[in-house]
């Protein structure tokens, strides 16, 4: 672990501006859904019980470089206090003087928000000015954007590299769990990927099969993979023009020694709509006017089997359209099988990924694995064998 955790910092006394990820959904000025709140409520009241004083950069929303008032953070400070149960100062600006004014009038036991580091152009160029005029702000940096750490931008990656850095809790928790799946990981290792595009998982399918055991390809994904063994999948979503890729992507698996395993049987139907008429099929009997829409019973007793040998899974993407009913049920009962083991103590469970999140929550596994990734992008990259920015620059 080359990055340091906040038990090795001195915070006592210290300002330590914390880049966090609040980049919540708002409707009509109020926040819907505080789960990036409430992840991030450890490192703040870690860093109070410390001694130190928690002024809190963050981005929202995509303002390009302009103050866009509807992408101000004070939106957010109404839920944020409320998740903290105390007042949260709020500054107009990020740097210079309504910035400077207020982290000097801040006390110990008080935590400051400033406004939404992308109203300047600056970050998301990571302007060195910009960086330094930060990190003039505070004594210590604590990255717990792990979300927003596969960006180089002035509040994730240049700030680090100009005060004494480390990452905080969820930020910690993230790297451990990744770590632990992909890093150094129990084997037999089993990933799931889904999702309706192979052109958009093609670096993280070149990158696990040479990492994991069991790959298990999902969604529209293995239709795609379907197609390039010369198997008709009639109108389903398919990239018919990746068919080579997705070949050379099985020979690739194969000279790994990396095992594929995608739908034997499937459940099909004529319109895409909840509760439509359909049916299950072997994977190379898809009429013509139908489209797969899930994986069959089959399909799943052979991905539990896989489960129940491995003693780690990663998962990115759901299996089926998880959207609609009944084509969440390959889905829901991969992810009640693998929380079921999880929670026994016999897998390391790891997901991530918005589409991934929401159907395992849907599916009421969420809870039960090891660890559920709050990032999107990041997580993928992750997966993808790739250097995140806001991570190399805490070490």
């Amino acid at each position: 672990m080359a990055w340091k955790t906040l038990d090795e910092m001195e915070l006592n006394g210290k300002t330590v501006l914390t880049r966090v990820d609040i980049n919540v959904p708002v409707k009509d000025g109020v926040v819907t859904d505080d789960t990036r709140i409430q992840r991030i409520l450890p490192t703040i009241r870690d860093i109070l019980a410390a001694g130190g004083k928690p002024v809190l950069l963050a981005h929202f929303g995509r303002p390009k470089g302009q103050r866009v008032p509807e992408m101000s953070l004070s939106v957010v400070r109404p839920a944020l206090e409320a998740a903290l149960g105390l007042p949260v100062k709020f500054a107009e600006d990020c740097i210079g003087g309504p910035a400077k004014q207020a982290v000097a009038a801040l006390q110990a036991g008080e935590v400051l928000l400033l406004e939404n580091t992308r109203f300047h152009a600056e970050e998301t160029k990571n302007d060195g000015a910009f960086a330094a005029a930060l990190a003039a702000l505070g004594n210590v940096y604590c990255n717990d954007a792990f979300s927003a750490a596969h960006r180089a931008h002035g509040s994730t990656e240049g700030i680090a590299r100009l005060l004494p850095a480390c990452a905080g809790r969820l930020m910690q928790a993230e790297l451990s769990a990744l770590e632990a799946a992909l890093g150094e990981p129990e084997r037999p290792v089993v990933a799931v990927v889904g999702g309706a595009k192979v052109s958009t998982k093609l670096e993280l399918l070149g990158n696990l099969v040479e990492k994991v055991n069991h790959l298990v390809i999902g969604g529209g994904m293995a239709n795609t993979f379907l197609a390039a063994q010369g198997i008709n999948v009639g109108k389903s979503l398919a990239e018919h023009d990746m068919t080579d890729t997705a070949s050379e992507i099985l020979t690739k698996a194969q000279a790994a020694g990396c095992n594929i395993i995608l739908p034997t049987d499937v459940v099909v139907a004529r319109e895409f709509a909840a509760n439509a008429a359909n049916e299950t099929v072997a994977a190379d009997a898809c009429p013509e006017d139908a489209m797969i829409l899930d994986a069959g019973p089959d399909s799943v007793v052979r991905i539990a089997e896989t489960f129940e040998m491995s003693k780690t899974l990663i998962w990115n993407g759901p299996l089926g359209a998880f959207e609609i009913e009944p084509f969440d049920t390959a889905t829901n009962a991969a992810a009640l099988k693998a929380a079921e083991l999880s929670e026994a103590g016999n897998l390391i469970s790891v997901a991530g990924g918005g589409d991934t999140v929401a159907a395992l929550n849907k599916a009421g596994a969420a809870e039960r694995f090891t660890y559920i990734s709050t990032a999107g992008g990041a997580f993928l990259e992750w997966m993808e064998g790739k250097t995140l920015p806001g991570v190399a620059a805490l070490s």
